[in-house]
């Protein structure tokens, strides 16, 4: 893959004009032809019917902020979740959110760590167990360390995998089903760690993508090809990463804060957040902040696990 040519895209106006806040977690459903994602800001849930379009946008009001969504094995009428406080299960008809395993239940010591948490981003392993990283709520705190990456497990034990993180985001594996990759957002850079599929256990912490600049990788999806296709928060940007860690494509987009991606055949569905000031006293080539976009790549992405909840 590192003697691949560089290849770039350009998004010149978004696919979805929603004006959203801060919008994160595209994901597919291919059953349904369904695209859904979130606004963890504004507490609510999207969805777009593919075959429809745009005009097919329907919104659910959530109970609490939600980082990401997943599907649940054999359950379609709902969606299994990190929330503000733990992991839960939405309805897919009426938005009602019900907490399956809070994290800060055990938290005597500190009585108002559920209060400054809060769930971000996550993803399910080949073996349907759902991983999550939990980080202070900036709407109570500023990010610390105090971040730590969960696995909960279908049998519903759940799991502290990492400790002293900022903000947990993109996670994934690679098709050997080896490597594990995990995002600290503020340090710049994405972490591969061996991954023993079997147990769920990792180990070998190592740097596998340091972006170096004063932006932040966020979220990201993986291809077919084994690269990592990161949104760059505060670039303007995906970047397509490849199995070696090096930058071999970029996305660019009309805004700066590009949140994250998830595929649909070929083409990469783009969430992005409100830019930090007024899009209107913005220039033209940084606004349209919390829109969604789409952009053919050329590239499948990975198929998607599903939560192997055992009620």
């Amino acid at each position: 893959m590192s003697s691949s040519p560089f290849q770039k895209w350009t998004v010149s106006e978004p696919y979805l004009d929603i004006a959203g806040t801060l919008l994160e977690g595209p994901y597919y459903d291919e059953a349904k032809n369904e695209l859904r994602f979130i606004d963890i800001w504004d507490q609510k849930l999207h969805a777009l019917d593919l075959t429809k379009g745009p005009d097919s946008l329907k919104t659910l009001d959530t109970s609490a902020s939600i980082g990401v969504t997943v599907n649940i094995q054999d359950t379609p009428d709902q969606i299994a979740v990190a929330a503000k406080n733990g992991f839960a299960v939405v309805n897919r008809t009426t938005g009602e959110l019900s907490y399956i395993r809070k994290a800060w239940d055990n938290e005597q010591d500190d009585p108002d760590k559920a209060h400054r948490m809060r769930f971000n981003d996550g993803a399910v392993d080949s073996h349907g167990r759902f991983w999550a990283g939990a980080m202070n709520d900036p709407k109570v705190k500023n990010p610390t360390n105090e971040g730590v990456l969960f696995r909960l497990d279908p049998d519903m034990k759940l799991h502290r995998m990492l400790e002293q993180v900022t903000i947990p985001n993109g996670i994934g594996w690679n098709d050997a089903d080896d490597t594990m990759y995990l995002t600290d957002s503020p340090t710049g850079k994405i972490f591969a760690f061996d991954f023993d599929a079997a147990t769920g256990e990792i180990s070998n912490r190592r740097v596998h993508f340091d972006i170096k600049e004063r932006k932040e990788p966020d979220g990201f999806a993986i291809d077919v090809e084994g690269c990592i296709w990161s949104a760059i928060y505060g670039g303007g940007n995906v970047i397509r990463i490849s199995p070696e860690g090096e930058i071999i494509g970029e996305v660019s987009l009309p805004t700066r804060n590009i949140t994250c991606v998830a595929f649909v055949g070929t083409e990469l569905f783009i969430t992005t957040a409100k830019d930090d000031t007024n899009d209107d006293q913005l220039p033209e080539s940084v606004r349209y902040g919390g829109r969604l976009y789409r952009i053919d790549v050329g590239v499948r992405g990975q198929r998607k696990n599903v939560f192997r909840f055992e009620k």
